[in-house]
């Protein structure tokens, strides 16, 4: 028997038990995903988190009754104390707010609850790679929220340009290559040079960035 040695452990955070365990049952069906631990509230997040060290956490925003988006906070304090996790937002709320929001706390990926098993799959398989995953509500909703105010403080090319617009759609570098004729190691070399110019560090926040700048 072969073992997957390359699984991508994910834990889930949902207050909701039935839909952590239909959650479950669909990722474990990818032979590369693997759900090693589960919470219902941010404090139980933390410490599942610290447990088993994942490298996904898939959560909600609405951890509890009340009217606080307590996974923001959960999303704060993971990407302070484990700045290499990969965050992705799982949810039913879709606000221009709250996925901007999201961004700054760490978040790398933003999806709507009703997205099929395809594209929520693609979306963590991305987001544990380091690369950004919005839906397409949710990346229209960051670049609704924006002014598009503000420059960059160096001139991005013509194709920066290019894959910064392709990196918004939630594409890997190697779907960005597919796309622009060009390898998978230029793509990434350009993506180094467009967070350098932006003055970022994530490729979610050069997206959220340039949104804001009115460059996609």
């Amino acid at each position: 028997m072969t073992v997957n040695t390359a699984l991508v452990r994910i834990v889930l955070v949902d207050d909701h038990a039935i839909l952590r365990d239909g959650l479950k049952s669909v990722l474990e069906r990818e032979t590369d995903l693997s759900v090693v631990g589960e919470a219902s509230s941010r404090a139980e997040g933390l410490a599942v988190v610290e447990q088993v060290k994942p490298d996904i956490v898939l959560m909600d925003l609405k951890l509890s009754a009340s009217t606080d988006y307590e996974g923001l906070a959960l999303c704060a304090q993971l990407s302070g104390a484990h700045p290499g996790l990969g965050l992705l937002v799982l949810t039913t709320f879709l606000d221009d707010r709250l996925v901007v929001e999201a961004v700054h706390a760490g978040a790398r990926g933003y999806v709507v609850k009703d997205v099929d098993t395809t594209e929520l799959v693609r979306a963590i398989r991305a987001v544990s790679r380091g690369e950004s995953a919005f839906d397409s509500r949710s990346a229209s909703a960051v670049i609704r929220s924006l002014n598009g105010q503000g420059s960059t403080s160096e001139r991005l090319t013509d194709r920066e340009l290019e894959v910064l617009r392709l990196l918004a759609t939630g594409l890997s570098n190697s779907g960005i290559g597919t796309r622009l004729f060009i390898s998978a190691t230029t793509v990434k070399f350009h993506v180094s040079n467009i967070m350098r110019k932006m003055g970022v560090s994530r490729r979610a926040e050069a997206v959220y960035a340039a949104s804001k700048q009115g460059l996609i």
